[in-house]
């Protein structure tokens, strides 16, 4: 199933294509359910937590998360995503380059923490961000190209703090129907990407088969979330 898939590509200015089109159908309006429904799973009663948004959008989640206290790290190669996310929170922000990054500039909101780098994800390190108390990843693993789902884990473990709390949002369909992006990520998959370094337990799995997804040509459609935490050594 997942060969299905693997030489699958889709490059970093097709994503600005699609935001620039608003071709953003991956973007939803309102707090997602999942991450309210397991949020206190991922704060395990602590306050003021360091979230970390890898390919972030303009979720509406970080405001959410921002206005209770929490302070939050988002990536995005879009700059219309990150413009249009301060916008629609009402929110006003500075921006500068960064250093450490070539072209690569930080958006960072003035009424709430919330700081967004505009940038490829793979160019953004623990040097650049420092490390995260929590992590929610609602379309990113599902978005990236599946050849470096690797990279991508190598990197999401670099950037968890010892107590971090990572919520992973992943998706099951017959990757024969559709070519994605969002792309086929199995539980087995989740399970070797993450599993020698980290202890993971499934906290959720709902049908999120839509009329959107019919269209696609699906026959079924299962959202899945993980609760991710590194491994005591």
């Amino acid at each position: 199933m997942l060969a299905t898939q693997a030489d699958r590509v889709m490059a970093l200015g097709e994503w600005e294509e699609r935001w620039q089109e608003d071709r953003i159908g991956f973007h939803q309006f309102h707090v997602h359910p999942m991450l309210e429904s397991n949020i206190d799973k991922v704060l395990a009663g602590r306050k003021a937590v360091r979230f970390f948004f890898p390919l972030c959008g303009k979720a509406v989640d970080m405001k959410w998360l921002a206005d209770q206290g929490h302070a939050v790290v988002g990536v995005e190669i879009a700059e219309k995503a990150i413009k249009q996310f301060f916008e629609d929170s009402s929110m006003t922000y500075s921006e500068k380059p960064v250093p450490a990054i070539p072209g690569a500039k930080l958006y960072k909101g003035k009424e709430r923490d919330v700081s967004i780098y505009q940038c490829d994800l793979f160019t953004f390190s623990s040097s650049v961000g420092g490390q995260f108390g929590a992590i929610w990843d609602r379309g990113s693993l599902v978005a990236i190209n599946p050849g470096d789902r690797e990279k991508y884990a190598s990197l999401i473990i670099s950037l968890m703090a010892k107590d971090c709390r990572y919520l992973l949002d992943t998706l099951l369909y017959n990757p024969e129907l559709y070519k994605g992006p969002p792309f086929f990520v199995p539980n087995e998959q989740v399970h070797s990407l993450f599993g020698k370094s980290c202890e993971l337990e499934l906290v959720q799995s709902e049908d999120a088969l839509t009329d959107k997804q019919k269209a696609w040509d699906l026959d079924f459609l299962s959202e899945t979330i993980h609760l991710i935490t590194l491994k005591s050594t």
